[in-house]
């Protein structure tokens, strides 16, 4: 790795671990400043940290791979999860602040369903707590898998060095400041983002010679890659934008809404975090095309590659950071990969810190906990956390990374019906959004590691649907009249309305 390119990531790395010092500092003594920022956070702060919680490093390598490979067909995935983060933003966003603040200032989702559904039994906490538990940690693990990958193969430096320099820049801000230090690390991280997913492909077009030279290229590869039905089916389509349906189920998207500042304040988070996201992820589509045309006309040899190995094509944005941009500024281009996996390792870290501390300190060992020794549990869990997270990511094998690889439609199936239906149907019983819970997170399990003649269909699909009927059918046979749930149902449309 050039000087130059030292420079910048080290600025990059001083600046997060800046930003965890300052936000220690600016942080309140308690366990909801440090797991949810005291829901103080403003709407671009909101906005940008949850688009860069939610983009781990697949949108700066895996999507512009996939895009160089097949073409403009791999963009359905970036249109379904832009749908999916446009409804999740209009529906879910405002009720879900609302209504945990309604139910009990509610500061997990585990403890927002035990809550929101009335349950005694503490069931629905504790089962949505161990998933979030196990499944959490694992993705945490392959995050840093992630980061001791991108040192080893964009920087030269060893894997062992990268997963330690990665973990700790993040162990150290995200122990220090918590919430507040994700949520404003994010917001770097995701300015970072865009700002290099829009200069790379113009200054790439810019090279060729305009746009006109650099379709016609794209064009002469000998495939059509600019046609948007290439080589895909009626399955592979739906269940590609079937993607978009996750977004309702993953807690460190949804922590980001319950801790705005006021429900008013979501339409402007809205505004800036669909626009973050269509410059992002348009952009690193637009890496993977136009990387096409660039190595058709200046770089065969290079090209060669890239056509024979998926992997290699996923790393076409470190190639434009590094042919096309002074070391300087392509080390600032590559600190883009560092904050894409860097924020999503962060925001997964903290949300399994505040299940360890919330639903399994407080409410089963500690009842009465002070701030202050909830505050050390949550910077103890942290620790915890990451710990069991390096040693998996010591030597990583192809079962964890396969299972974190579904994470995110276990979740999605697993806790979005019951969101869902938490917000709109208040006849939904604790009863049926544990039925629902445990349907769609066991369909998705089964249908990814069973053999059946529907491997086609993305798991999340029948996992949903699943969930979905579980939850009407179960809540249709035990539901019962309950006059607080009606109550908090007029106090949340009342928030709605005057807010």
């Amino acid at each position: 790795m050039n000087i130059y390119e030292y420079i910048s990531i080290g600025g990059y790395l001083l600046m997060m671990i800046g930003i965890g010092i300052y936000s220690y500092r600016k942080s309140t003594n308690d366990s909801e400043g440090f797991l949810i920022g005291g829901r103080k956070m403003g709407a671009a702060v909101t906005a940008l940290s949850a688009g860069a919680a939610d983009m781990s490093g697949w949108l700066l390598m895996g999507l512009p791979g996939a895009m160089y490979f097949t073409g403009l067909s791999s963009a359905w995935i970036a249109i379904g999860l832009t749908l999916g983060c446009y409804l999740n933003y209009v529906f879910v966003a405002p009720r879900l602040r609302a209504y945990t603040e309604v139910a009990q200032n509610s500061i997990t989702l585990p403890v927002f369903f035990e809550n929101r559904f009335k349950d005694k039994t503490r069931l629905l906490r504790i089962v949505s707590s161990i998933l979030i538990l196990i499944f959490f940690t694992l993705y945490t693990s392959t995050g840093m898998v992630s980061g001791g990958k991108l040192f080893e193969s964009a920087f030269g430096l060893d894997y062992m060095t990268g997963l330690l320099v990665t973990s700790l820049v993040v162990v150290f801000y995200t122990f220090l400041g918590g919430f507040l230090a994700v949520s404003l690390t994010d917001f770097v991280q995701g300015t970072i983002m865009v700002l290099a997913l829009v200069i790379v492909p113009i200054v790439a077009v810019s090279e060729i010679g305009g746009v006109g030279e650099t379709v016609s290229l794209i064009n002469q590869k000998g495939t059509n890659y600019l046609d948007l039905f290439r080589g895909t089916t009626t399955v592979s389509i739906i269940s590609l934008m079937a993607w978009g349906l996750g977004y309702c189920g993953q807690p460190h998207i949804l922590v980001r809404f319950m801790a705005i500042d006021k429900v008013s304040d979501l339409k402007k988070a809205k505004n800036i975090g669909i626009t973050w996201m269509i410059f992002t992820v348009g952009g690193a589509l637009l890496v993977g095309l136009i990387g096409i045309a660039y190595l058709l006309k200046f770089d065969h040899s290079t090209m060669n590659i890239f056509d024979h190995s998926k992997t290699e094509a996923e790393t076409v944005f470190i190639y434009f950071s590094r042919i096309l941009f002074h070391p300087l500024i392509g080390g600032f281009l590559l600190s883009a990969i560092l904050a894409a996996v860097m924020s999503t390792i962060s925001s997964q870290l903290l949300v399994t810190s505040s299940s360890l501390t919330e639903d399994i300190y407080k409410a089963f060992l500690n009842k009465k906990a002070t701030d202050k020794q909830l505050l050390i549990v949550s910077r103890l869990s942290v620790l915890i956390v990451a710990i069991v997270a390096v040693l998996l990511s010591l030597n990583p094998n192809d079962s964890i990374l396969n299972l974190v690889g579904n994470a995110w439609a276990g979740f999605g199936a697993a806790f979005g019906p019951i969101i869902i239906f938490s917000l709109f149907w208040k006849k939904t019983s604790w009863q049926g959004a544990l039925a629902g819970m445990l349907t769609g997170g066991i369909v998705v399990l089964l249908w990814v590691y069973t053999n059946h003649p529907y491997k086609d269909w993305y798991e999340i699909i029948p996992g949903f649907v699943s969930s979905i009927i579980a939850i009407v059918i179960v809540s249709l046979l035990t539901q019962k009249s309950n006059k607080q749930i009606d109550q908090e149902f007029e106090e949340v449309k009342s928030i709605l309305k005057n807010d």
